[in-house]
């Protein structure tokens, strides 16, 4: 079912996936897609594929600048980020930044609805929970997107987390996919 959703969602998105990277290649003209290192199930890693919505160096950003670095340590991102674009902050309020996922979810990587994506060093952060959190894929939303959203702490991110795995329906992931669909009509305006 993620694969068929997938590639129907592709198909059917691919015009706003052209209209938005022309807006991120006419912005800074930098690449359109930014690759992230992932785990996923059983430990395997994986590169999920997002629009760029930051800086081309915005790693390198946060090296001049300690004091944002360790406040992003603290909770894997920055309330008021500086390193987001314009197009970007309507990108990451709207969640369109994650469409380019639907590839992983083809791919086989991800699935639709599952726990959040996480870089390899953060797993750590899930303490005993760490095997748990590998036993399934993550997902392009999840429990913590229609929940939490921005606003939750990393360690209630990760209660989420678990709850979902602990909880995983169809009907639960269809119920996930339905909120998922209003929070983006909402932070759209539509």
């Amino acid at each position: 079912m993620d694969c068929i959703c997938a590639l129907l969602g592709l198909l059917l998105l691919a015009p706003l996936f052209l209209v938005i990277a022309l807006r991120i290649k006419l912005h800074d003209g930098g690449p359109v897609l930014h690759y992230r290192e992932i785990v996923g199930r059983d430990g395997k890693h994986f590169f999920a594929l997002k629009f760029r919505t930051m800086i081309c160096d915005a790693d390198d950003y946060l090296q001049r600048h300690p004091d944002l670095l360790e406040l992003y340590q603290k909770n894997m991102k920055l309330a008021h980020d500086p390193r987001v674009t314009a197009v970007g902050h309507f990108l990451r309020k709207s969640s369109l930044d994650e469409l380019p996922q639907l590839v992983n979810v083809l791919l086989g990587q991800m699935s639709l609805v599952g726990p959040r994506i996480i870089h390899p060093s953060e797993l750590s952060r899930y303490g005993v929970y760490a095997h748990k959190r590998l036993s399934v894929k993550p997902g392009i939303t999840g429990l913590w997107q229609v929940c939490g959203r921005q606003h939750a702490s990393y360690d209630e991110r990760i209660v989420l987390d678990m709850q979902y795995i602990d909880q995983r329906s169809l009907w639960l992931d269809l119920c996930i996919l339905l909120k998922t669909c209003k929070v983006l009509i909402v932070y759209t305006g539509s």
